[in-house]
């Protein structure tokens, strides 16, 4: 409590680079949110942020006006900054002479102090690079990881040097990161890279950082967990690169499959583990992309000796027109109705995994053509509900013959 009445009162302008614009002084928000697009917003991001070396005219001009013909730059800009001067004393701060223009070039003054999370995370960043006790510099850098808060002004970056920074920003908090990782690894401080890692995933989404978690959780014995957040993980990059089939998304999954390794276990303690069936709610055999992936690879180098008849069935969830469903919280609901109603509907020695969303893979085993038709029909009559307009599209092939393709809708 203390400390909250001191930064109220301390006459310091506390500025948030990180995450959404935002400036503080004495416990008065200045500007914030949509503000900071705003001629006033734009200016002060500039000056407070390039406080060593300032803002050059050219510079001004790019950010403040576009690509809009202005008569007399120099007047306007004089305009801005007037009324700029004038708002901030009307927020409390000193009438003095806040902003300057030296040979040029526009900076903020010393006479009110400033307080960015930027440069404050870059300072950490830089001392905890040349500490050179490792349990110090662990503390340093966890810290310095601690101080990033999300994209440097994030929504800017149509801006140049907004883009630029949000670029090195980006990179330093990545350096950061994995200079920390590398001592956590090192001394075995696992938990604290979990810890670490998730907090990256939060604040700096779609890096890859879940790769991080994974080898934690499986230093830490915890495969169950491992397991689930594979699954999770993989669901996270397909909302938002699209299916299992992009480029990004198989990345992740190969990384996130490196590292899900177990610990030194006996045959028997294997074979326990192998031989207990995991089954969701019904009679297919339901096991994540990945395994099913090695699984169909593996069929498929067999197949040619036992002769027997494998197909590979796509199930996609598709709208009263019978196009496929993509987005939306109905297909998350019908996703998850249609997961249920395929496990129901095939037989035990089928294997089923999710592919995207509203998509599900089945391996029908020991089957034929005809035989896929009933279980679709099964399918369907596990799926539909009353009047649903909403349906199910198969696609089947044969694993060998993969050339043949049967499309319809149900």
């Amino acid at each position: 409590m203390k400390n909250k009445k001191r930064a109220e009162g301390d006459n310091i302008l506390h500025v948030h680079m990180f995450g959404r614009f935002s400036m503080q002084y004495n416990g008065e928000e200045l500007a914030s949110g949509k503000q900071g697009e705003s001629q006033f917003g734009l200016l002060m991001q500039m000056l407070l942020h390039h406080r060593e070396n300032g803002v050059n005219r050219s510079m001004m001009k790019a950010v403040l006006f576009e690509d809009r013909e202005i008569e007399d730059i120099s007047h306007s800009i004089r305009n801005i900054i007037y009324n700029a001067k004038r708002k901030l004393k009307a927020a409390g701060l000193p009438d003095g002479i806040l902003i300057e223009q030296r040979n040029g070039v526009y900076f903020w003054t010393d006479e009110v102090p400033v307080d960015e999370d930027a440069h404050n995370f870059e300072d950490a960043y830089n001392i905890a690079v040349l500490e050179n006790d490792k349990e110090a510099q662990i503390v340093r850098l966890w810290d310095a990881c601690h101080m990033y808060a999300g994209h440097f002004l994030k929504g800017m970056d149509g801006i140049a040097w907004a883009f630029q920074e949000q670029k090195r920003y980006k990179e330093l908090f990545h350096d950061c990161m994995m200079r920390t990782a590398d001592l956590l690894r090192e001394g075995d401080k696992y938990k604290l890279l979990l810890d670490l890692s998730q907090l990256a995933a939060k604040v700096d989404p779609y890096s890859e950082w879940e790769v991080l978690t994974m080898e934690a959780l499986v230093a830490l014995g915890r495969y169950n967990d491992a397991e689930k957040y594979f699954d999770e993980a993989v669901d996270f990059y397909v909302a938002e690169y699209g299916n299992r089939s992009s480029q990004a998304v198989r990345d992740v999954i190969k990384k996130l499959t490196d590292e899900l390794s177990y610990r030194h276990e006996t045959i028997d303690e294997i074979q326990s583990k192998l031989t207990n069936e995991t089954k969701i709610g019904g009679r297919g055999y339901y096991v994540s992309y990945p395994v099913f992936v090695e699984l169909y690879r593996n069929v498929e180098r067999i197949m040619e000796r036992t002769g027997e008849y494998i197909f590979l069935m796509l199930c996609t969830v598709v709208d009263s027109k019978g196009n496929p469903m993509r987005e939306g919280p109905k297909l998350d609901e019908l996703s998850d109705r249609l997961e249920k109603a395929v496990i129901q509907s095939v037989r035990h020695s089928d294997t089923v995994t999710k592919y995207g969303k509203g998509q599900f893979l089945v391996l029908l085993f020991n089957t034929t053509r005809e035989n896929c038709s009933i279980i679709e029909r099964r399918i369907d009559s596990n799926f539909l509900v009353g009047r649903q307009r909403t349906g199910v599209e198969y696609s089947v092939n044969s694993v060998i013959l993969s050339k043949f393709d049967f499309t319809h809708k149900g």
